[in-house]
């Protein structure tokens, strides 16, 4: 019995792993065992820890002085950077797409390399709204972060669990046949919940915050996975990406209502 609960320990500690390498640019030993089997469900988690990573960042750059808005272009870069990009070349990609008059054509063009106007113009407007919000925010800049980051990728997980995917193949096709419903959904709700409910605790007066970003957090995650299937009939790797970095822009912008100067 102990070698068996061993086993699935590693198991999941190994898929971790895997999340965090397929997610993020963050360096781990070459010789670490990863595995990529439903690493979707990992993802909310891999975004708190991006956020508690930013948070970090965020103060000691408060520390050395640095002005908020500053601080936050900063953050927003290294967030960028943290992902390398990937959720942000989803806006790019499902943007060009979307761009396209003629619907029968909007997969080809998603998969074109080739970046046209409209996606430069989303991924200006996304950076735009995160680096905006985040001068807003003047307190709790950390769990907000996390907060965001971590509902965009449960809005992710939401998106490959409740739509068709529409190619055959492609980066996210393996998240699709993996899933497990309502599991999958669950661990990353749960741990955004704990967050949320921890924070109220310590910090009672801000009650009607937490619940906010609970709200406004699963009204945004789901709302926006659902939008892009309307429009596109499914989802695809890049809207999943799209998923993700709209919720974060747009609960950020949610939270600067509360937490300005």
């Amino acid at each position: 019995m102990f070698r068996k609960i061993l086993n699935i320990l590693k198991h999941w500690f190994n898929s971790f792993l895997g999340a965090l390498v397929f997610y993020t640019i963050i360096p781990l030993p070459s010789h670490w065992p990863l595995e990529f089997n439903r690493i979707a469900c990992w993802a909310p988690m891999v975004g708190v820890g991006l956020g508690a990573i930013l948070g970090l960042f965020d103060e000691i750059l408060n520390y050395l002085g640095f002005p908020l808005p500053v601080r936050s272009g900063l953050i927003v870069a290294l967030w960028l950077k943290l992902t390398g990009g990937l959720h942000l070349d989803g806006v790019v990609d499902t943007a060009d797409g979307l761009g396209v008059t003629d619907t029968t054509r909007r997969l080809a063009v998603m998969q074109d390399s080739v970046t046209g106007a409209f996606g430069v113009m989303a991924a200006i407007v996304v950076l735009g709204l995160k680096t905006i919000a985040l001068s807003q925010i003047s307190s709790d800049r950390g769990l907000i972060i996390m907060i965001a980051a971590g509902w965009g990728r449960w809005g992710q997980v939401g998106a490959i669990a409740f739509y068709p995917y529409l190619k055959p193949t492609g980066k996210g096709a393996f998240h699709k046949q993996q899933i497990k419903l309502p599991e999958d959904l669950l661990w990353g709700l749960i741990t955004l919940l704990v967050i949320t409910g921890v924070w109220i605790a310590f910090h009672q007066q801000k009650w009607r915050l937490g619940l906010e970003s609970v709200i406004m957090g699963c009204i945004l995650a789901l709302g926006i996975g659902f939008w892009f299937y309307r429009r596109l009939g499914g989802h695809t790797g890049d809207t999943y990406g799209a998923v993700v970095e709209w919720t974060e822009a747009l609960i950020l912008c949610s939270l600067s209502r509360d937490l300005t100067f």
